[in-house]
């Protein structure tokens, strides 16, 4: 999944980044409401992990304009104040949670994964295809009858991405955007290799190719495309 994180702290930033990445996020992380703001409107992001306190435009301002813009992408508000009526503020813009600093990382993460579950109607981190695959988000893990399967970073972050999005029809230039980072090469080729190996580790009968349009997650075992 690809999260947007705008937050001006230098220190902050650089450890919300890198410890997201470990947590399986692709974080584009911007300092300044501006930049967030743009980045918003590409909609390419999963996530948003939103700092109120931006220079130039500030973080209700960036939400404020997405929302009336039409933009639904899932924000979680970051602020150094903890009043009620700020929080209220926070809401009544459009956040869809709020997280008063200072907090901790496992605090912010299991957020995320609980906005995550609401926008793809999954119950919890276990997520389960037909009971026989099942990827747990809080681990980083998927099992197939049982039976651990060993993933890569990347390889997980696609699978993830696939289970929150079963039965839709997903382009390679669309699942490239959502699982890289601004700064890497999104060569959309690379994940035809990708889904290669996965179908290798899980069985070929969960990804079905749409020729001309690209793969299809099922949550059921299907016949081998």
């Amino acid at each position: 999944m690809r999260l947007l994180l705008a937050e001006d702290d230098a220190s902050l930033g650089a450890d919300l980044q890198a410890r997201l990445r470990e947590q399986g996020y692709a974080v584009d992380w911007v300092r300044d409401g501006d930049e967030a703001a743009w980045l918003g409107r590409e909609n390419v992001h999963d996530l948003v992990v939103l700092d109120i306190g931006l220079p130039g435009k500030d973080g209700l301002a960036v939400l404020r304009e997405w929302r009336e813009k039409g933009l639904g992408l899932p924000v979680l508000l970051l602020t150094a104040r903890d009043a009620w009526f700020e929080k209220v503020e926070g809401f009544e813009a459009g956040a869809d949670d709020y997280l008063a600093k200072p907090f901790h990382l496992e605090e912010l993460v299991a957020r995320l994964r609980a906005l995550s579950r609401r926008v793809s109607d999954h119950p919890a981190d276990l997520m389960q295809s037909n009971g026989a695959l099942v990827l747990d988000e809080a681990r980083q893990l998927a099992q197939v009858d049982g039976k651990p399967v060993k993933l890569t970073g990347t390889e997980f972050r696609l699978l993830r991405y696939f289970v929150h999005h079963a039965g839709h029809v997903l382009s390679k230039s669309r699942l490239a955007d959502h699982l890289y980072e601004f700064d890497d090469d999104r060569d959309p080729n690379v994940i035809e290799a990708y889904v290669t190996r996965l179908r290798r580790k899980l069985g070929r009968e969960w990804i079905e190719t749409r020729r001309g349009q690209g793969y299809v997650f099922h949550r059921d075992r299907r016949e081998p495309s």
